[in-house]
């Protein structure tokens, strides 16, 4: 968590200097149809961080909360506000719509409810389960009618297996007592939504490895976590039978992002810089 926070905090600092230094990048950035839903992320981060801050000061906790919070719901209404006054090119429409109002109302009802505001952790738990499914009916009638998704952008179907589980966990924060229908059924979402992940996998592999291919994190950890949390419900079902195995695979799948990363990082560092063209006539 000391480890997630500072890389937190130095992304928080560069963005903040992307809009003082290049401004018109910011700005080009948050009007883009796609790039511009990451930017709901700084939000949702910042509840993460919350969250790790919380066993050492609820006072740190609940201002990171506040300001998550805040960040999360101003910027999933004005995203919001500006799809529905239409316009969009079907082909811009990939899982990064679920990042600025469905991940970060799921998130928020995650954090509050840890922090013992259930009834509003409720709250948002609602926001984010309307708005998940009425992105995703959006979401699967463009990946069924439209042109296949661009290689860069087939990765980001990853995210579709964050809705159920990221939901799921909301939902156990902010209830109690044994595990009901409606968390099984979320996670038998995700489950299978992490089935499919597999089964694409071929065909997203046809893009080379990119940081893009982090979509896959957020929904695998939250599966296993969802797992585990259900066991400490006393849940000796199903849950207990799968989450040894999810939680070995969500560490594999990281450990390979991490290694996918640094080899990405080093092969670009060894590059040769292609050298300047002499000078010579000009070419008609």
């Amino acid at each position: 968590m000391l480890l997630a926070a500072l890389v937190w905090a130095l992304l928080v600092l560069l963005y903040t200097a992307k809009w003082i230094v290049r401004r018109d990048a910011a700005v080009k950035e948050l009007s883009d149809p796609i790039q511009c839903c990451y930017v709901g992320l700084i939000g949702v981060t910042t509840l993460l961080i919350a969250g790790g801050v919380l066993p050492y000061s609820r006072s740190a906790a609940q201002i990171m909360l506040a300001l998550g919070a805040c960040f999360t719901g101003f910027f999933a209404i004005w995203r919001t506000g500006g799809l529905w006054q239409g316009g969009r090119d079907p082909g811009t429409t990939t899982a990064v719509l679920y990042l600025p109002l469905g991940a970060g109302s799921f998130v928020t009802a995650s954090l509050l409810g840890a922090m013992g505001y259930v009834d509003w952790g409720q709250l948002a738990f609602g926001a984010g389960l309307f708005s998940w499914l009425a992105t995703e009916s959006v979401l699967l009638h463009r990946l069924l009618n439209e042109q296949p998704l661009p290689l860069a952008l087939r990765p980001t179907l990853a995210i579709q297996i964050a809705p159920p589980t990221v939901g799921a966990l909301a939902y156990l924060n902010v209830t109690s007592g044994a595990p009901d229908l409606l968390v099984h059924a979320m996670v038998g979402y995700g489950l299978l939504q992490a089935l499919i992940a597999i089964r694409l996998f071929p065909w997203v592999r046809q893009q080379p490895f990119a940081p893009g291919y982090w979509a896959y994190s957020f929904g695998i950890t939250a599966l296993a976590t969802d797992l585990l949390r259900l066991i400490e419900r006393d849940d000796r079902g199903a849950a207990a039978y799968l989450a040894p195995y999810a939680f070995g695979i969500a560490n594999v799948v990281i450990v390979a992002l991490v290694v996918g990363t640094i080899r990405l990082f080093v092969q670009h560092r060894l590059l040769p810089v292609p050298a300047a063209a002499p000078p010579g006539p000009a070419v008609t």
